[in-house]
């Protein structure tokens, strides 16, 4: 025989629910259809009825029903139960047949409609005969009913569809397709449901109908099937009470039955089959059941409610209830509810930001998960919340945490685990008493010893064999033996500190530093490595210390060994290298420390530290040790607080000290443009030569841009920089130099703008040196910086007057005026203008020749050299902003420079001048002073500047100081660009400057031309000397 027939059968072990077939539903081409199954199927919760749904077609053949007996008087029953009959009741025989039409009670065709439904139910009628089975209609409409009464055709429509189909009203229903299709299904379960109810019983009574008709001689068999049939039907109607009674009953007349060896097995499986029933329902009468099936009053015990005395009036009763409520208790998971409650709660508090309870609840729920045996996530939620105790230092708390988690750890034989709280639970944080931190050192050295530690306290014994399993299997299974363990997030019972005896080193000088540690664990320990790691792995290989020692000698209370750690004291190590040349100027870090415990015969452990040491409690441990006043013991000589010592776990390697001099000797400051000298001396003083001496030279990096845009640095000062220049010289070669043996370099600077600039000169070299007996190549480096300040040369100050020497603010074409440059020397130093240039603007002309009138004039600080020319400006018509004049260029020089050094041209933009036209213009021609009674010749010309023909009307006005001949007043016509000339003869009077006669000219076309304007162009007064002086005085001009 197969295993599987030792089994019970399925039907016998899954819950009886009520079967209920539903016809006239096409789930697969018809979306309503679809909508209405998957409401019925999908997502039933435990609030819903218990109905078994299944979709079959209208025309479905149910199992055919065999002809009722009227008479057992000669049936023989073969058996007990056939294999079938509960499968048939459960997924075959429904107890209601619910048959879907589409029909609306506005239906058009109303009539044939009806008759189509009513020709359905009849099928499903006739492939039903024979049975009890109850048949419903639903009619699948697309919109909402009105509430019953209020529409009356569908009172009607109904009425006579029940008629049609042979139906009573309460098996008619209604189904809208709307969006509250789930809230109508729901409904339709619970009429569902009260109709199965109705077959079911049904189906009891007509069972019951046949005992009559049975006798114990012949019948007994029949006996046990209809106890079980009725009590199965009772399931299925989900009367448990009467179901567990007919069971029991069942299970009675099973003994009753003669055994015999052929028979035997059939009587133990309906047997086992019966107890296995009545096994899996409540006792009856259930003391936890009421007759209502809920409670009267809240609180109150379902055996006996309303009764307020404090004497029990049924002590039996009283223990059989409390006996079901601890069975029913003892089916209760409740590590489930609590963990669900508290994660609740702890969502809760995230929530709201709530970070002290959010982790004392996660606490509490990792210990839940370790009383559940699940230790995996209790270790998980433990681990979380440890940082935050850690970091706030609630020590009491974190150990009662660690406890827990080493308890998880091993009994699921974690060894890294293991290991890490083991050593966490030694240290300094832990609140654990020395016999308890014994325990855990011992249990710690077994397990690098590749041995099995003791069990920890009050752990569940059948757990404990389980992990001594374990632990057994880890020490046959060959594996990784090294555990590398971070120290930054734990509190361990070895603390390490790091730290150089400087901030930097020169790479002629060994590097020095000093590891300290310190252990708190209960006993001596011996750990058997120290190595430090660098940022430059090289050096690795120079800080190693490794004592070779036996594994049972880790606990050994040797003291004298240079790896043992005492407790409580402070041990220091020291170690030192060379560095590397390549690194000057870099910084050499500890990025690890690597303390190891144990040995690799059996299991070792490594202590990782990153960087300089410190582990979680170190920062807050610093930061108490500084802000406390409490004086410190005296210690010995030899041993250090630990709290004195801070972390320096980082160098700078700075290059070997020059012994050279470097001397800059140059005349400040420096004039814009000019090529600047900065002679450079340098000179070793070192005891051995020295090589690949090189120089770089010029403007300071760093600096605005806009000075590196305009300084340039040469070593030849013969030839001007332009803009291909550099601002800084690098790595220029100036060869070897013995000792006391010096060079000067001269080095040539233009600054194209003023201000102050930071000039750098940086010189290296090589020289060989030995450190510890090993020769070294250092590169050494000395660098001087001067502020040099940039000024102007000269200010130049350009104006514009007219030929008698009045100030212009704007100039009339074709007229002359002059042209003035004052050249002031803003240098300390004596300059020397080698030439000027008066460049003109197409749109000047000169009246005469230009030349320079300042060449090799010496101008020292604060003397000036002026400049004057007659220029005149054509008519150009209206320009907004004025003409353009020119450039004026200055050549020159320092006067203390050498003849090789070049000659500096500064180029000065002259200002832009407004230019006017004048419709007239008047100049004289008169001697430059007249004698008293003397006659003094008198010339105007009057020139017409327009295209027009000018009417001038002309007056003298006389004057005290002169008598005049010619013409008083006059109206003469002067033709477009012809010229009119007067003519007067002067009679001086008087001696001294005099004022001339006045002149007034009037433009009929030009009204606002006015005798103001005139007097610009023509003199007003001359000298007049007195009569009888024979001396020509040419120096006194007429103004």
């Amino acid at each position: 025989m197969s295993p599987t027939q030792w089994d019970f059968p399925v039907e016998l072990c899954c819950r009886p629910m009520a079967f209920v077939t539903l016809t006239g539903l096409d789930v697969v081409y018809n979306a309503v259809h679809r909508a209405v199954w998957d409401a019925f199927c999908a997502n039933r919760r435990a609030d819903r009825v218990p109905i078994s749904f299944k979709v079959l077609p209208g025309d479905h053949e149910y199992p055919k029903c065999r002809p009722k007996r009227t008479s057992y008087e000669w049936y023989i029953p073969k058996g007990i139960l056939k294999t079938g009959w509960m499968n048939k009741h459960l997924n075959l025989v429904p107890a209601l047949v619910v048959v879907f039409y589409e029909l609306d009670w506005d239906e058009p065709q109303w009539k044939e409609k009806q008759s189509e439904c009513a020709t359905r139910v009849e099928i499903v009628r006739q492939s039903l005969q024979g049975r009890n089975t109850k048949v419903a209609v639903v009619l699948i409409q697309k919109k909402t009913p009105l509430p019953p009464g209020e529409d009356v055709t569908a009172s009607e429509r109904a009425a006579a569809l029940c008629n049609a189909c042979e139906l009573s009203g309460k098996s008619l229903f209604v189904l809208p397709h709307t969006d509250h299709l789930v809230g109508y299904i729901i409904r339709l379960e619970n009429a569902f449901y009260e109709h199965a109810q109705t077959y079911y019983y049904t189906e009891i009574r007509r069972v019951k109908s046949h005992k009559e008709f049975l006798n114990k001689t012949t019948h007994q068999l029949l006996f046990v099937r209809h106890q079980f049939k009725i009590a199965f039907f009772s399931e299925l109607k989900q009367d448990t009470q009467n179901a567990l009674k007919n069971y029991r009953t069942a299970y009675n007349l099973v003994h009753e039955l003669r055994a015999h060896e052929t028979n035997i097995l059939e009587i133990k499986t309906m047997a086992g089959f019966i107890n296995y029933k009545a096994s899996v329902t409540y006792p009856n009468p259930d003391p936890l059941e009421t007759q209502t099936g809920v409670l009267d009053f809240y609180g109150q015990r379902s055996w006996r409610q309303g009764i307020l005395s404090f004497d029990l009036s049924d002590p039996e009763k009283e223990k059989v209830g409390i006996l079901a409520v601890q069975l029913k208790e003892r089916s209760v998971v409740h590590s489930e509810i609590i963990i669900t409650l508290l994660s609740n709660a702890v969502a809760q508090f995230k929530k709201y930001k709530c970070p002290r309870m959010k982790s004392h609840l996660m606490v509490q729920m990792g210990e839940e998960y370790y009383y559940a045996k699940d230790y995996t996530k209790a270790l998980k939620l433990l681990d979380y919340v440890m940082c935050d105790y850690r970091s706030e230092g609630w020590w009491t708390l974190l150990t009662s945490i660690l406890t827990t988690a080493l308890k998880c750890s091993y009994l699921m034989a974690q060894l890294k685990d293991y290991i890490t709280y083991s050593l966490e639970l030694l240290g300094r944080a832990s609140t654990l008493k020395d016999d308890q931190k014994s325990r855990i050192e011992k249990n710690l050295i077994n397990v690098l010893m590749n041995e099995s530690p003791d069990p920890e306290p009050d752990c569940d014994v059948l757990a404990v064999k389980t992990a001594q399993k374990l632990w057994s299997d880890r020490i046959s299974l060959a594996g990784s033996n090294v555990f590398t363990i971070g120290m930054q997030d734990f509190v361990p019972f070895v603390q390490c500190k790091a730290k150089f005896h400087a901030p930097s080193f020169h790479v002629d000088v060994p590097v020095r530093f000093d590891i300290y540690l310190r252990a708190d664990c209960p006993h001596p320990i011996r750990f058997s490595k120290l190595c430090v790691s660098f940022n430059n792995q090289e050096y690795n290989q120079f800080c190693v210390i490794e004592e070779a020692t036996k594994a049972s000698e880790v606990l050994e209370n040797l003291t004298q060994g240079k790896m043992c750690l005492v407790p409580g004291k402070t041990r220091k190590f020291l170690f030192k290298f060379v560095a590397k040349t390549e690194d000057v100027g870099k910084k050499v870090e500890i990025t690890s420390v690597d303390l190891v415990l144990g040995h690799e015969t059996g299991r070792c452990v490594v202590l990782n530290w990153q960087g300089g040491g410190g582990d979680a409690a170190s920062s807050q441990e610093a930061l108490q040790a500084s802000r406390s006043f409490k004086r410190r013991p005296k210690l010995p000589d030899n041993e250090l607080h630990w709290d004195s010592i801070v972390i320096q776990a980082s160098t700078m390697i700075i290059s070997r000290v020059p012994n050279i001099s470097v001397h800059l000797r140059h005349d400040p400051p420096a004039l814009t443009n000019e090529m600047y000298c900065l002679v450079v001396t340098v000179e070793s003083h070192e005891k051995t030569q020295i090589r690949d001496v090189k120089l770089t030279a010029g403007l300071k990096p760093g600096q605005d841009a806009n000075l590196t845009q305009k300084t340039h640095v040469s070593l030849h000062g013969t030839e001007l920089c332009d803009e291909s220049y550099p601002a800084l010289l690098t790595d220029i070669s100036v060869g070897d130099l013995h000792p006391g043996e010096q060079l000067e370099k001269m080095l040539y600077v233009r600054c194209g703008t003023v201000g102050s600039r930071m000039f750098l000169v940086y010189v290296s070299y090589l020289i060989n040196t030995t450190i510890e007996d090993k020769e070294i190549v250092c590169k050494c480096h000395k660098d001087e910086t001067v502020t040099i300040e940039t000024v102007f040369p000269f200010d130049v100050a350009v104006k514009f007057v007219s030929t008698k020497f009045e100030h212009l603010e704007r100039v009339y074409a074709d007229i002359p005026f002059l042209l003035m440059t004052d050249l002031l020397s803003a240098s300390p130093w004596a300059l020397t203008v080698v030439s000027s240039e008066l460049q003109l603007a197409p749109s000047m002309t000169p009246v005469d020749q230009l030349e320079s009138q300042v060449d090799k004039v010496v101008l020292q600080t604060g003397e000036s050299a002026s400049e004057c020319f007659c220029l005149r400006c054509p008519s150009v018509g209206s320009v907004e902003g004025g003409v353009a004049t020119g450039h004026y260029i200055i050549s020159w020089k320092r006067t203390s420079a050498m003849g090789n050094v070049p000659v500096i041209s500064t180029v000065i933009t002259l200002p832009h001048v407004i230019v006017e036209n004048i419709p007239l213009h008047v100049n004289a021609d008169l001697p430059s002073f007249g004698r008293v009674r003397e006659s003094l010749p008198v010339k105007y010309h009057l020139q017409n500047k327009t295209n027009l023909v000018q009417d001038v009307e002309i007056s003298v006005e006389p004057s005290d100081a002169f008598m005049f001949s010619g013409l008083k007043q006059i109206r003469l016509r002067i033709l477009p660009g012809t010229e009119q000339e007067m003519l007067y003869n002067f009679y001086p009077l008087m001696a001294g400057y005099q004022q001339l006669p006045s002149l007034n000219v009037t433009l009929l076309r030009f009204p606002h031309f006015t005798n103001q304007l005139l007097r610009r162009f023509i003199p007003t007064s001359i000298f007049v000397k007195p009569q009888g002086r024979l001396v020509d005085d040419t120096s006194i001009a007429a103004a």
